[in-house]
């Protein structure tokens, strides 16, 4: 096919901007996390995976459709995410609440272990076969270009998602103060924001989200327990690109990671979808360290 063509092509827009919407579900709990606490959660692609099999169970045993079982993952994450936060990372926390780095590298390695516990745990139940679920593949056309059902839902409730919560972060007294812990903690405590309440808070949300993309993922392709990391690495790239806290930056670097994967593997080949996610990783390192949409160089 000719570049022209592959650049104009209405079918690989709408591709990207799928896939771009559930790397900006991804990243968002992933900023979340790592902005108010400073923790590096290499376990958060782990989270899709077990939102996939758990939206996966559902369908195959009980026959309930993924959008229904959605907000029921979503909820389920958040347990686990409070309850990780409640039984395991309020004490790490509590030991240098005021040394980035020594928390940076001990939520590294505890997170870590929790990615290599739930892989193995998931490949001992599940069996490491991939996996996947037939569920709204008809087509629908629109033009030129071809839509199945499930993408067209999963763009729709992913893109929704995060303008909620980007409106929960921007209008409610709640998401205000997480944005203040994200920015400026010490100051934030100062003024008598609870920083432990927006903790939990940010743990629970994040590990949502992160379910909810793994629910919307088990509807698009197969999946393993070892098929969580790439999405790590994307939401990190999104971070990375949109700059830290800053949510709606963060959606734009998103959509632009799925538009960068979407055509690059579409001017090259899907073999190398993983070279150019981890290429974008590392130019995003070396070239925008701040941010390509950060707000720092403005202050």
């Amino acid at each position: 096919m000719p570049i022209v063509d592959v650049l104009t092509s209405g079918q690989l827009l709408f591709a990207a901007l799928v896939t771009g919407s559930v790397y900006a579900l991804v990243a968002l709990g992933l900023n979340l996390v790592y902005g108010t606490m400073r923790m590096l959660n290499v376990a958060h692609g782990d989270l899709v995976m077990l939102g996939a099999y758990a939206a996966y169970w559902a369908f195959s045993i009980a026959g309930i459709s993924p959008l229904v079982a959605a907000p029921v993952v979503a909820c389920l994450g958040a347990a686990l995410g409070y309850g990780l936060y409640r039984g395991l990372f309020r004490r790490l926390l509590a030991v240098a609440p005021s040394d980035a780095g020594r928390m940076e590298g001990n939520s590294l390695l505890l997170f870590f272990g929790l990615s290599i516990i739930l892989q193995n745990v998931a490949a001992m139940l599940f069996t490491p076969n991939n996996r996947a679920i037939q569920y709204l593949d008809e087509v629908w056309r629109v033009g030129n270009v071809a839509m199945t059902g499930n993408r067209i839902a999963t763009l729709l409730l992913a893109g929704t998602t995060c303008i909620g919560i980007a409106l929960f972060l921007a209008r409610s007294t709640a998401g205000l103060a997480m944005r203040a812990v994200i920015e400026r903690r010490e100051a934030a405590f100062i003024v008598g924001v609870d920083v432990d309440r927006v903790q939990w808070s940010s743990f629970a949300l994040g590990f949502a989200s992160a379910a909810l993309a793994g629910v919307l993922m088990s509807m698009l392709e197969q999946f393993s327990p070892f098929s969580g990391f790439p999405f790590t690495i994307a939401g990190f790239i999104v971070i990375i690109l949109g700059g830290l806290g800053n949510v709606m930056a963060g959606l734009v670097a998103a959509l632009l990671l799925g538009v960068i994967e979407t055509y690059g593997v579409a001017l090259t080949s899907a073999n190398l979808r993983s070279v150019l996610l981890y290429g974008c990783f590392v130019a995003a390192l070396l070239l925008f360290p701040n941010g390509l949409l950060s707000r720092s160089a403005r202050r």
